[in-house]
């Protein structure tokens, strides 16, 4: 502690109280460390109460268990959080593919259920692998709704209750939690068992996952632990586990019952605890290029089934995956530009768009009260090249007016909205966005952006942080992995920024195009929440990269009394329409996350005692 103070001291001379202040924060808040994270702490009256608690169905949860050599103290583990469970209707199947040396696991199993009646053993005459062992546990199922646990993991004594609510209140079919990893310091020194806290000490890797992303399902298997599902689902999706997927056995038959689920619920709390040990998935991929492989093969197959075309490939991290949509024809893309002023802006950002490999594609710049005659000279430059066209918009300036003017005069069967103040970087980024966009269930594609110094200035939109919403990984180093990967792969996000927005024209027509009420602040935003109202995705790629020179054709929102009024009035009037939204926070990001900064750390006590804070002020009696 003193040597801290010391430090303290000493970056007060050298540097000043702000950058001082400024250092603290960042270490100490900003990263969201275990400190300061507000991890659900459950109370024995709460265990007792869901104990009491009698649900309207009466549902059996069938736990499958495989087990193969599994050590001694992991195994006792493991059945101690089953038989822990506050919801008491489950059982337990244990398939036992042990070798003879192992035949201790078999002894502990008989005990076990000879003193309790809802855990079946069964000794397999071989080891028949990864599936086989798997599915001879999910052959001794009885119950309504089958789980799936790993032999040397363990449940969250309220996993079940919390999943059981799922069902019950919602009709799931198919449930999910969040989970966290584990080493063996998480264990009570007296050895009586697990610190079911996703705080305690020896607990690391939090994932706090979105809703169900489909598009986030096939570049990484997010959803993985708790797992639990109805059985007649597990019949229509071709029943358990597939040799030929061991390894990502498990992603297999979880996009398999995904894509048959008529309801999918994610339960955001940390109910599973993954163990990482020597041998374990959870510490290392890298010694084990099988289950890479296995897991594109899952992809690949998935693809098909649901009829799309593309390549799998591995993505950045180990054990994502790259999905590469074909590109069917060669549509006209409609690049769609307002520029005011600013010829050098927007000469570098027409000079960068000769770099993309895509050809087919024209430029509509909407001309928006320049008195630069520079300006003009340029545009007289350009109307030289029949793909580019100038319009003039004579109003003042509205960035939703603007471009729905443009529209008008654009032919291309997509329209590809595009700041001036953007540079390419990749040659393939229409191509990269395109390939998302012609799906039939995509409404709008967004591209990774960086500011001039290589930092993220958009990486999509967490919706409700900051208040309103704000850019997901903003100011993260670029080449950085960001929150569990999330900077490296397309994901389904709430929207993005339409500084680079790919939208299918038929999509822009039908939700009427941007609501010109929007004049400066979240019509991007509110355009993609009426997206999605029509039940499509929106989409976010990381490799369609751009420089976005933010905000050097306009000045702030709020450096003057007249922009503050306006700014003020845009995001009441946002409040008012997403208010729904906004209360139930974003499906993409988890409520356990930060909603101060859009960096994903987890939240804080203080946080979560005064939430819901951006929707705080009173309602506006118009």
């Amino acid at each position: 502690m003193f040597r801290l103070v010391k430090k303290g001291f000493k970056s007060l001379k050298k540097y000043g109280i702000r950058v001082t202040a400024r250092r603290v924060w960042r270490k100490f808040f900003r990263r969201g460390g275990v400190r300061h994270a507000c991890f659900r702490v459950w109370t024995e009256k709460e265990y007792a109460a869901q104990r009491a608690h009698v649900f309207d169905r009466d549902v059996t949860f069938s736990i499958a268990v495989p087990l193969y050599n599994t050590p001694e103290p992991f195994l006792r583990a493991m059945i101690d959080s089953v038989r822990g469970q506050t919801y008491a209707k489950w059982q337990l199947c244990l398939a036992d593919g042990s070798d003879g040396e192992h035949a201790r696991v078999g002894e502990i199993c008989r005990g076990y259920a000879a003193k309790d009646g809802r855990i079946c053993y069964r000794k397999l005459e071989k080891n028949g692998g990864i599936s086989e062992n798997s599915n001879a546990a999910l052959a001794m199922a009885e119950g309504e709704y089958i789980g799936l646990l790993d032999h040397d993991d363990l449940l969250h004594p309220a996993a079940l209750y919390c999943v059981m609510r799922a069902v019950c209140e919602e009709g799931a079919d198919f449930v999910y939690t969040d989970e966290a990893t584990f080493t063996a310091k998480g264990r009570r020194a007296d050895g009586a068992g697990f610190h079911f806290y996703a705080g305690a000490k020896g607990v690391y890797n939090h994932h706090f996952k979105p809703d169900f992303a489909p598009d986030n399902l096939r570049a990484i298997n997010y959803i993985c632990h708790f797992t639990a599902f109805a059985r007649p689902l597990l019949a229509a999706a071709g029943g358990g586990f597939r040799h030929e997927y061991d390894g990502s056995q498990d992603f297999d038959l979880i996009l398999r019952l995904t894509e048959r689920a008529q309801k999918i619920v994610h339960v955001p709390e940390i109910l599973y605890f993954w163990r990482a040990h020597a041998s374990s998935t959870a510490q290392d991929l890298s010694s084990k290029p099988y289950v890479l492989a296995a897991g594109r093969a899952a992809v690949a197959a998935h693809l098909r089934r649901t009829g799309l075309q593309g390549e799998v490939e591995d993505g950045a991290v180990p054990s994502t995956y790259r999905v590469r949509y074909a590109v069917e024809g060669e549509p006209l893309i409609s690049v769609v530009i307002p520029n005011k002023d600013g010829k050098n802006t927007l000469r570098r950002c027409l000079a960068s768009l000769q770099k993309s490999t895509w050809k087919n594609y024209e430029i509509v710049i909407a001309e928006n009260n320049s008195t630069d005659p520079a300006t003009f000279d340029y545009y007289k430059e350009l109307e030289a090249d029949p793909r580019i066209r100038v319009v003039g918009w004579e109003g003042p300036f509205n960035y939703s007016a603007i471009n729905n003017y443009a529209v008008r005069f654009a032919k291309g069967e997509y329209l590809l909205f595009l700041n001036n103040d953007v540079e390419v970087i990749s040659p393939q980024w229409m191509e990269e966005m395109l390939m998302f966009a012609q799906r039939q269930d995509v409404g709008g594609v967004g591209a990774m952006l960086y500011y001039f110094d290589d930092t993220v200035q958009h990486a999509g939109v967490i919706l409700g942080t900051g208040g309103i919403a704000d850019h997901a990984h903003k100011y993260f180093r670029r080449g950085r992995f960001g929150y569990m990967g999330r900077l490296t792969y397309a994901q389904d996000v709430s929207a993005v920024t339409a500084a680079c927005m790919l939208v299918p024209r038929r999509v822009f027509e039908e939700v009427g195009g941007f609501d010109e009420s929007f004049a400066v602040a979240f019509n991007d935003i509110d355009f993609c929440m009426r997206i999605r109202e029509t039940g499509r995705l929106i989409v976010w790629t990381p490799h369609a990269e751009l420089y976005h020179y933010e905000s050097k054709t306009r000045g702030r929102d709020d450096d003057s009394a007249e922009k503050r009024a306006r700014f003020e009035d845009e995001v009441k009037r946002f409040r008012r329409r997403w208010r729904k939204q906004l209360e139930a926070g974003d499906p993409y990001y988890n409520p356990n996350l930060t909603l101060l900064r859009p960096d994903f750390s987890v939240r804080s006590k203080e946080e979560a005692e005064h939430a819901p804070f951006p929707f705080e002020e009173k309602e506006d009696p118009q």
